[in-house]
């Protein structure tokens, strides 16, 4: 049994008192090492959802707990070493003159002693392909590269969590999938929770679980296969499905048996490999 990291009980938030309500009566609970996608449409509270565990907003209504500790002003330090957040533009992270210096800069808050920082640094940069770039000004880099020293730089104050908060929006289909790679392979190394804030459904699939937003409330939570499997109450809330779900139900109106949801194109062609075989 995994134990909860983070739980969201009965939150509700909005942006001014004259304005409605951007989550409401919101819970749900992530555990360690844990997996999860948060996808709703433009305006459904995703992003509020990740500004609240980092402490950049409370709720007006209900609590917010992250590792046993409530959530409030007093307890925001506290709380933002065991968060780390990762953004859509990395430009807005960036504090220092060259990569070194902005891996650094989380740890010398925390008074890390230099020797330890030292190695942390090198350490983080490899983790994320990075190492050959230490002296390089952030503002010469490309925007995938920008994304990997944000990580780096994240991962650095060794957080229990890691939201992404659509940071690979801005980047080509090439290079999410090769952030993708290098976050799920230092989420598994550092036994972190991973929090994915996307509309991109490649990251979707990835993930161990799901939760669906719609209107500031948790529509659905499930594992991708299972929400995926609801194609037409999805279009209905104005969410995409994956074209090989789509193909795959296709193949089924065509005759062809298909024994499960397929969500990527390896599994679709493993289906139809067996399905062939066994005929």
């Amino acid at each position: 049994m995994r134990n909860k990291l983070i739980e969201f009980k009965n939150v509700s938030f909005k942006y001014g008192e004259e304005q409605p309500w951007v989550l409401k009566n919101c819970s749900f609970e992530v555990y360690e090492n844990e997996a999860i996608a948060i996808i709703g449409h433009n305006g459904s509270g995703k992003s509020t959802i990740a500004k609240l565990m980092n402490g950049l907003l409370f709720p007006q209504e209900g609590e917010i707990v992250i590792n046993g500790q409530r959530v409030t002003e007093e307890s925001i330090w506290e709380v933002r070493k065991e968060v780390g957040m990762v953004f859509q533009n990395p430009d807005n992270q960036f504090v220092g003159t060259t990569v070194q210096d902005d891996v650094a800069f989380g740890m010398e808050n925390r008074g890390i002693p230099r020797e330890i920082m030292i190695n942390q640094i090198d350490k983080m940069l490899t983790a994320v392909g990075m190492q050959d770039y230490l002296m390089t000004e952030p503002h010469k880099l490309s925007g995938g590269q920008k994304q990997r020293v944000a990580i780096a730089s994240v991962l650095a104050i060794s957080p229990k969590v890691l939201i992404l908060d659509e940071a690979t929006a801005m980047l080509d289909p090439k290079g999410r999938k090769e952030i993708m790679k290098t976050v799920t392979e230092v989420q598994e190394e550092h036994q972190l929770s991973l929090i994915t804030i996307t509309h991109d459904l490649y990251e979707v699939v990835q993930a161990e679980r799901v939760i669906v937003m719609n209107k500031g409330e948790v529509w659905d939570e499930a594992t991708p296969r299972d929400i995926f499997a609801k194609k037409e109450e999805l279009r209905k809330i104005g969410l995409d499905v994956p074209f090989v779900a789509i193909l795959s139900d296709e193949l089924k109106k065509a005759g062809i048996e298909m024994k499960r949801e397929a969500l990527n194109q390896e599994k679709l062609l493993e289906d139809l490999w067996t399905s062939h075989s066994e005929m």
